[in-house]
Parts: C-alpha cells; structure tokens; sequence
C-alpha cells in the first residue's frame, strides 16, 4: 500500500518519533528538522446504494473478478458537500442522475483506514459505464446478497429499512467471489480494491476490499 515516507515541506525522510499529545505520548511519523507531523488520519469514502426503477444497481470493476459487484464508491473533492460528492460519482461511473439521498450510516474500514459514509440514492437515466468500469447487474431486493465489509453491511442495514432480513454470502461463497483479487491488487498511487465496490486512483476510492 502507498506510505507517506518523506515530509511534503522539506523532503526530509520521516522518523518515527514520540511526543506528548492531548491523549499521552504518541508515536508517529514526523520530520526531524521542520516538526511536519504525518497525523494518518482515516480517509472519508463515499458509497451509493444506487436504486433506479425499483432495482438496486451493483457493478464490477474492471480489475474485479468476474463473479464481483458492489457498490458505486469514490472520493470527495475538495469543495463539495457529502450529497453533493455521491451525486457527481454516480453520475461519472454510471451516467446516471440522482434525484435523492438519504443517509444510511457511517461504517468503519480499517484495513484501508478509511471511513465509509454510505447513502442510498434514487436515481433516474440511461446506465453507461465509465471506463473503470466493464459490467453493472439490477437486482430485485430478494435476490441481493451482502458481503462481510464497510459496504456490505450498509446494504445489509438498509435492507432491514425496505423490510427485508438481509442475507450474506458464505465464506465460501465470498471467498469463490474474489477469487483472484489479492493477486490482482498491486500498490498503485493512492489506489484501493475493495467490497465498497471498485479500485479506485487518485479521487475514486470505489468499493473496498470485498
């Protein structure tokens, strides 16, 4: 995975070196000779449970197995409002047009350190993949089936608000689904894999590790 290594101010390597914070000593990576602290915090992922006519929109990265879909993910831009960011994702990824959004919580993905702030939207056009992307499916409610990360326990709660009991895929079943997606996954600049949905560079996070 990317690592911060040197200080963006002076270029000088980072150490690990302990100070006292409000919370105690700390360890952390800071620049020796200006004081530049890397401070790690979690980054925010924005994730649509995307609803169009009455189905639930998952798609599959092009770097994803074949059996993979998930949710439309990606970053905020500097500048724009949560609603405001889920709205201009789902647009660029699948062309399609947000007519609402509703909050369905925050989730927490450590493994990417990351947090995931997932909404469901209702959403009305004609579907058209970005490039990113090679494959989207519509599902009925009944037949979605969750998977056991951020993203997949956003759908399984907002499941339980459309009145259904959620359903997870099976270790093994999961297991069979990323077939092949640890291999795949090789560090690239600022990008991630995951069950948000996508691998995504620079601004677009997609979906996390599923």
């Amino acid at each position: 995975p990317y690592e911060v290594r040197y200080c963006p101010h002076c270029a000088t390597e980072l150490q690990p070196i302990t100070l006292a914070e409000d919370g105690g000593d700390k360890e952390r990576l800071r620049c020796p000779a200006c004081g530049w602290t890397h401070w790690n915090n979690p980054t925010p992922v924005l994730a649509a449970i995307v609803e169009i006519d009455g189905k639930v929109l998952l798609a599959r990265n092009a770097a994803w197995p074949g059996k993979m879909f998930a949710l439309i993910t990606g970053f905020m831009e500097a500048g724009e409002s949560p609603q405001e960011g889920i709205a201009r994702e789902v647009k660029e990824e699948t062309n399609l047009d947000v007519q609402s959004t509703t909050l369905v919580g925050a989730y927490e993905f450590l493994r990417m350190n990351q947090v995931i702030i997932a909404y469901h939207v209702v959403a009305t056009g004609q579907v058209q993949l970005s490039p990113e992307l090679v494959d989207y499916r519509l599902y009925d409610l009944p037949e979605l089936k969750c998977w056991p990360a951020g993203t997949g326990y956003a759908l399984a709660d907002w499941l339980r608000t459309r009145g259904h009991e959620p359903v997870f895929f099976t270790a093994e079943e999961n297991a069979e689904r990323r077939r092949g997606l640890d291999e795949q996954a090789r560090p690239r600049r600022r990008q991630r894999i995951d069950d948000h949905g996508h691998s995504q560079r620079n601004r677009h996070p997609g979906p996390e590790l599923p």
